[in-house]
């Protein structure tokens, strides 16, 4: 940990460095799905999808620099490269046989959900160790992910 005049406890510091990188990962890994999804989409909704695929990898770049300058604000180092990603994202590997696009509309859903609940869970997680400005950081990236949730499974709700 760097020296910070944060007033946050050391300890507790290190718990939330440890749960931002946790999520950074994750963020990021979205990222990569996002973009998967944006170059390979075919079919008749190619461009709309092409689109929002866009939007989502957008917002997952925008709460991994939230994420990341969060930790170091609080002492820690942001571990973002593709190596520690690989090692610690939770989500499940992307598809990569896919082209269709209502196929990539329900594998990215699946990711978008997914990094979802595991925000939700860290907003708990770090109120709990006291830091607010923490909880407020991954309640925004929920409440963006839910969105984006929302608007790219509104193209296969009608199929069920």
């Amino acid at each position: 940990m760097h020296n910070t005049r944060n007033d946050l406890p050391l300890e507790s510091r290190q718990k939330l460095v440890e749960l931002l990188n946790a999520r950074l990962a994750d963020v990021l890994d979205l990222h990569s799905h996002a973009k998967q999804a944006h170059w390979n989409v075919k079919g008749p909704n190619f461009m709309g999808l092409h689109e929002l695929f866009d939007k989502v990898s957008d917002a997952s770049d925008d709460a991994a620099d939230d994420i990341a300058e969060r930790a170091v604000a609080l002492g820690g180092t942001a571990y973002g490269t593709s190596t520690v990603v690989t090692k610690t994202t939770k989500l499940s590997a992307y598809p990569l046989d896919i082209v269709q696009g209502s196929a990539h509309v329900k594998a990215l859903a699946n990711s978008l959900a997914a990094t979802g609940k595991l925000i939700r869970t860290a907003i708990d997680d770090s109120a709990k160790l006291g830091d607010a400005d923490s909880s407020d950081l991954f309640t925004g990236v929920s409440r963006e992910l839910d969105k984006l949730l929302w608007m790219v499974e509104a193209h296969v709700q009608a199929e069920r």
